[in-house]
Order: C-alpha cells, then structure tokens, then sequence
C-alpha cells in the first residue's frame, strides 16, 4: 500500500525501519545510507584476540520509557542472551570520578557523601539541594543549564559537576546548552513543581507508556545501571539490518547519498548520484545540515531551521596498557572547562565491561574523550589535524591524569566528525530528540497507529 524511504542508515534510521516493518500498512521500505556501513555512530572494534573496543556510546541506560523501548527492541531481536549488565551496586557505578586541579576526587554518592564536605565541593551537597526548595521558580521560557543550575543549586555545583557532566554527555559547553532541550526532566521539575527536588519527588508530568517485557523486567529485577553486549554494541544495528533482510520488504542501500529531495504527483522523488527513487513518504534520520542540503528551495524555514543547529566533532581514542595501571577503580573521570579545555573525559573501559579485554594476559583498556564544543580552539581544523597529535595529547592525558609512566600496547584513534548536535538555549521551539525512540514515533506519527 505505501513505499516508505528512510533517509539514513545510522541506529536512527534503522530504528525506524524496524518499526516501520512491523506495519502491514507498508508494503517497501527503502533505507539509504551515504557511508559503506550501517550503524552511525554505534561502532566497534573486534579484534581477532577477543577484544572488543567501542568508537561511540558504549554503556546503555536501561531506565524509564526510553530505556524500556530499547530493552523491548533488543529482546525481539534476540540479542537478550549477549548482554552484558552493569549493576547499581557495581564498583563503575559507584565509583565516578572528576578530575580538578590536578586530582582525582570521587563523586559523592549515598547519603554520608551527601552530608560531609567532600573535595573539590566546598560545602556539602544536601545543603545545596536543602536550600533548592526556597528558590524562586524561573520567568524565562528557556536559559542555559550553567545558568538554570547555578541559579537553583549554586555556582560552584554548575562549574565543576555541571560544566563536567555536560562535556560527557554532549560533549558541549554548558553555558550555550538549554536546560529545556538537553534536560526537560529538571526544566519541567521547576515548571511544574516549583522546585527540582518536589519535581522528582512527586513527578513532573506524564512520560511515554512502554510496556515492560522481559527483559526490561530483567533490568529492574537485577537493579541494572547500564548494559552492552559481548561483541560491543553495534551488534544492535547488525542485528537490525539482518532483521530487515529477512523481512522481505527492506531494500538496504549503501553508498547512496542522497542529492536532493523533491516533491511530485504521487509523493517524493528521492535523486542520488545515479537515479532517482520514488516514495509516497520520507522519513529522514539525517544529520540536520545534510537534510537542509537536500531539501526543495520551497521549505526555506526549516531549511534555515536545520542549519542554524551546531554540531561538534569528538576525538575518540582507545588505548590499551599492558597489566593493571588504574590508581582508582570505577566508571572513569570527567573535566570541567577550568581543568583542561582539550580532553573531556575518559572512561575505564575494563572496570565496567572485563568481558570486552582479550581473554589472556592481563590488560587495562581506556577511551580518552577529546575536543566537543573545544576542538576548533585546542586542536585547530578537524581536516588537518594528525592523528599523531591526537593520540600524542590522549596519551599525555593518561599519564597525567592516572600516573602512568608505560606506553600503550595497542591504540585507535576515530575522528567523530559533526557527532554530537548542540541543542543551544531556544532549541525547543525548532525539533525534540532521542534516537532509537524517536525512530518509533516518527513511525507512529506517520501511520497514525502504535507499534
């Protein structure tokens, strides 16, 4: 009945493929994807030794509908017997660290660290959130996250925790990011609750209904932080393209950018470097500035729309050291701005996931986080940039941070360019995201039915 095109091959696009198959409402659906692989950005090294190394997201989150979705999804494609879950009361999710002033300092958790004065905190931190309740609630439609969070729990809190978490995470400066688009969780806590604490306590407004199938009831069961899989996570999007294939109504495209895209009689008109495909519908899991690239002259709002949305690139370096070398066992370290613009962060790869090191000898594997919203003014141009420099400056990263004086035994650098988009204050009145679920309910709006 309908011919679906999916622009876009990444965990996005194929996640909407995979919904979109589930509909007897659509007879073809045609992926097209401008690299040589599917995936984007989740993608892993397997080594021929037995290790396993991650150039994107490594460790899921299991919680709230999102998570749910994701857990269905894994379980219907019979990934369940591969994972590979981090408990709350494992060392890595215990364990987290900042990097300030030249030191290591272990994030507080439980309610002592929240009672005492913990370094680099220079008063405890129940007393911060204690005082969030008497705060006034904000007038503006949307501020920074730096600005909402200094305002609500203090200065100090937003230049060293925030400033840090918002470098992991979206690799981005919090004093550009909106509160609204990158945390609506917190932004309709103070909206609708007058207070982030009473927000979470009672709710701060519906979520999506997932149903909890059993591998979700698993996670919460076993208490589950975060999860991945035995060959790494990019067996999600191999599974799903081998989903597709056996489903008889996929036609997966590689190499196949799309040029332009243009409306006709009976839909779109799809045009690549050697054709053009029809489709009665288009749903596009391209990169914001790729899309305005593609789209008619007649859509020239959100063509500017599209474009007015940032990226930064992301230096991702694996390393492995030969033996033991970790000074502290836990999840990994961040860094404010303050520390060090360059490197944001990194992560003990082999703490949370053991099963990811090669099976003989003992080894430690990390991924040094560099760059993000910095890497123009710390490294230059991302095209001319060397990888010795890169991995010259991760490695230098490692000795300092941790104290190691050996060299790596094994290393791989993967440039992740325009990787991460930066949802700027006033982002909410262009676009909402979030992959894999936004996949499905681009589905859902489209065939206006649940799948």
């Amino acid at each position: 009945m309908r011919t679906v095109a999916v622009l876009g091959g990444g965990i996005g696009g194929l996640a909407a493929t995979y919904y979109l198959c589930k509909s007897p409402q659509v007879t073809k659906v045609i992926v097209l994807e401008s690299s040589s692989r599917f995936g984007g950005w989740l993608w892993s090294t397997r080594r021929s030794d037995g290790a396993v190394f991650e150039h994107g997201p490594r460790g899921i989150r299991p919680a709230g509908a999102v998570g749910r979705n994701t857990l269905n999804m894994v379980d219907d494609l019979g990934l369940g017997g591969e994972i590979l879950p981090v408990t709350y009361s494992h060392v890595a999710s215990k364990n987290r660290y900042l990097y300030v002033n030249k030191q290591l300092h272990r994030m507080p958790s439980g309610i002592s660290g929240l009672l005492q004065t913990v370094p680099p905190f220079t008063r405890p931190l129940l007393l911060s959130v204690a005082m969030e309740i008497l705060v006034k609630k904000g007038k503006e439609n949307d501020e920074s996250i730096h600005s909402f969070v200094s305002r609500r729990l203090g200065k100090e809190l937003a230049d060293i925790a925030v400033d840090s978490l918002c470098r992991g995470v979206f690799a981005g400066d919090c004093r550009k990011l909106s509160i609204r688009s990158c945390f609506p969780l917190l932004y309709n806590a103070e909206q609708r609750r007058g207070s982030l604490m009473l927000g979470m306590l009672l709710g701060s407004g519906p979520s999506p209904v997932v149903p909890t199938g059993p591998l979700a009831q698993r996670s919460i069961k076993e208490s589950w932080a975060q999860w991945s899989l035995s060959k790494g996570v990019e067996s999600i999007p191999e599974s799903i393209t081998e989903y597709l294939q056996r489903s008889g109504r996929v036609q997966l495209h590689r190499d196949a950018a799309v040029k332009h895209i243009t409306p006709s009689a009976s839909g779109w008109k799809i045009h690549l470097e050697d054709g053009v495909i029809s489709a009665d519908h288009i749903i596009s899991a391209l990169p914001a500035k790729a899309l305005s690239s593609a789209l008619p002259s007649s859509c020239q709002p959100l063509i500017q729309q599209l474009q007015d949305i940032s990226t930064v690139t992301v230096a991702v370096v694996n390393l492995e050291y030969e033996g033991s070398i970790l000074p502290v066992t836990g999840f990994g370290h961040l860094l404010p701005s303050s520390e060090d613009r360059g490197v944001l962060g990194m992560v003990y790869d082999s703490v949370p996931f053991p099963q990811h090191n090669r099976p003989n000898g003992q080894t430690t594997r990390l991924t040094v986080m560099m760059g993000g919203a910095w890497f123009q003014e710390v490294f230059g141009d991302p095209e001319a940039v060397t990888e010795e420099c890169l991995l010259a400056r991760a490695t230098e990263a490692v000795q300092c941070h941790l104290g190691v004086t050996t060299a790596p035994i094994w290393s791989r650098l993967a440039l992740q360019r325009d990787c991460i988009p930066q949802y700027y204050q006033g982002h909410f009145q262009r676009v909402v995201n979030d992959v894999i679920f936004s996949g499905r309910t681009a589905v859902e709006e489209l065939l206006e039915t649940q799948v």
